[in-house]
C-alpha cells in the first residue's frame, strides 16, 4: 500500500509466516479482551444477585453491554480508519480496565451499570480494531488459517474464563478478583503498545453509513447474524433444558468438549478452507449445526449432549472464522475498520435476537420445539450460501489475486 492510500498500514510488505511479532501481540491482546468479557459475564449476575438485585435488574445490567456495544460500533469503523489502530487498540484496553475497577469499586446497581455501558465501548472498539489489525498481518494464502488461529484466543477463554473467575471469586472475593481482571487488560495494554506499525493519515474524520458501514461485507456479516441467532441459544437455555432432562451435574462439560473439539478443529477447517474454498467447508459446517440441534433436542444423558457439542464443534467452529476472514476479504486495508465493525454488528444483533426468540418458542411449545426451531437459521444460512455461491468465490479470487 502506498503512502497516499486512505487509512493506516499495519505492514506494507505481505506477511511471510502468520506467527510474525505483531500477530502473536494482537493474539494475547485480543484473548484478554475476551478472557475479560467473559470472566465479568459470570460474575456480574452473581455479584448484583449478592447486592439484592431483583431478576429484572440483573436483566437490565447484564443488557446493558449488549446495547452499548452495538450503538459504539455505529461510530468506531470511521475512527479506526481513521487514525492509527494500535493507540486505539491500547485507549480500548485502558478503557475496560477502568470498567473493572469500576466494577470492584461498586456496591449499587446503577453505579454497575454505569461501568457496564464503559464495557461495552472498550469492546465496541477493542475487538473490532484487533480483527481489522490482525487481518493485515497474514498472508494471503493462508488467510482463513490465520484468522482460524486468531479465533481461537476466543475459544480458549470460553472454555477457560468462567471458571477462572468462579475459582478467583471464592479465593479472593469479587472486588479482588474484578482488579486482577483491570491487571490483564493493563498488561493487555502493554502488549498492544509494543506493536510495531507503519501509519500515514489521509483522511479527516468523517462519519457517513459509508465510513460506518461496509455493504461489501454485509453478505458475511448477515451469514453471521443467522449463525449467533442459533448459536446463543446453546449458551442461553442448554443448562436448563438438560436439568429438565434429568441431566445436570456434569453438563458444564459440554462446553469443554465443545470448546475443546474446537482447538483442534479451527486451524484445520481453516487449512481446507484456503486449499477448496469458503463454500465447499461452509456449507456440510451448516449442516453440522442443524444435526447438533436436533441431537440435543433429543437428549436425555449425558453423552448424547456431548456427542453433540462434539458435532456442534464442526458446525460454528468452522462457519464463525471463515465468515470473518470472508469480511476483512471484501475490502481493502483502509477500510477494514468498517468491515470489522459490520462483522460485529451482525453478531451483536444474533447475540441479541437468538435467546429472545428462543425463550418466546420455549414458553410456548417446549424446549424440544425450541431447539429444532432454532435450527432454522442455519438452513436458511444455506439457502444463502448456496444462492450467492458465485460470489462468495469471486470475493475469494479477487482477494488472492488482489496486489497487497
Amino acid at each position: 500500500m502506498s503512502s497516499d492510500t486512505p487509512g493506516e498500514a499495519i505492514l506494507r510488505q505481505e506477511p511471510t509466516t502468520i506467527w510474525n511479532r505483531a500477530f502473536i501481540s494482537i493474539f494475547f491482546t485480543n484473548m484478554a479482551f475476551n478472557m475479560g468479557q467473559l470472566m465479568s459475564n459470570s460474575l456480574l449476575s452473581i455479584y448484583a444477585n449478592s447486592l439484592g438485585a431483583p431478576a429484572s435488574a440483573i436483566g437490565l445490567l447484564m443488557g446493558t453491554f449488549a446495547f452499548a456495544s452495538i450503538a459504539f460500533r455505529f461510530i468506531s469503523a470511521p475512527i479506526m480508519d481513521t487514525y492509527n489502530r494500535k493507540y486505539i487498540v491500547v485507549v480500548a484496553t485502558l478503557t475496560l480496565a477502568t470498567a473493572f475497577f469500576g466494577f470492584s469499586m461498586s456496591k449499587t446497581i446503577p453505579s454497575l451499570m454505569c461501568f457496564r455501558l464503559l464495557q461495552g465501548c472498550g469492546m465496541a472498539f477493542g475487538n473490532a480494531c484487533c480483527m481489522a489489525m490482525v487481518s493485515e498481518l497474514i498472508p494471503k494464502d493462508k488467510y482463513s488459517t490465520g484468522i482460524g488461529y486468531y479465533s481461537m484466543a476466543q475459544v480458549v477463554c470460553q472454555m477457560l474464563g468462567p471458571s477462572i473467575g468462579l475459582w478467583l471469586v471464592g479465593l479472593v472475593g469479587y472486588s479482588a478478583t474484578f482488579i486482577i481482571n483491570a491487571c490483564v487488560m493493563l498488561v493487555a495494554a502493554f502488549l498492544a503498545f509494543q506493536i510495531k506499525t507503519q501509519f500515514v493519515r489521509t483522511r479527516t474524520l468523517k462519519f457517513s453509513f459509508h465510513n460506518t458501514i461496509a455493504r461489501e461485507a454485509l453478505l458475511p456479516s448477515t451469514m453471521l447474524f443467522l449463525l449467533n441467532t442459533g448459536s446463543t441459544t446453546v449458551g442461553s437455555f442448554l443448562i436448563v433444558f438438560a436439568r429438565n432432562q434429568g441431566v445436570a451435574g456434569n453438563i458444564g462439560l459440554y462446553f469443554l468438549v465443545s470448546a475443546s473439539t474446537m482447538l483442534v478443529t479451527r486451524p484445520i477447517i481453516g487449512r481446507l478452507t484456503d486449499k477448496f474454498g469458503l463454500v465447499k467447508v461452509v456449507i456440510p459446517a451448516l449442516f453440522c449445526n442443524v444435526l447438533s440441534f436436533f441431537v440435543i433436542s433429543y437428549s436425555n444423558t449425558l453423552w448424547s449432549f456431548l456427542f453433540a457439542a462434539f458435532i456442534s464443534a464442526f458446525g460454528y467452529g468452522a462457519c464463525q472464522p471463515a465468515m470473518q476472514a470472508l469480511s476483512m476479504k471484501t475490502v481493502p486495508n483502509e477500510r477494514r475498520g468498517a468491515a470489522s465493525s459490520t462483522n460485529f454488528i451482525g453478531m451483536d444483533l444474533g447475540n441479541l435476537l437468538g435467546p429472545t426468540v428462543g425463550g418466546v418458542v420455549a414458553q410456548s411449545m417446549g424446549y424440544e420445539i425450541m431447539w429444532r426451531a432454532m435450527a432454522a437459521p442455519f438452513l436458511i444460512g444455506v439457502a444463502l450460501l448456496f444462492t450467492f455461491r458465485k460470489l462468495f468465490t469471486r470475493i475469494e479470487q479477487d482477494f488472492s489475486t488482489k496486489q497487497p
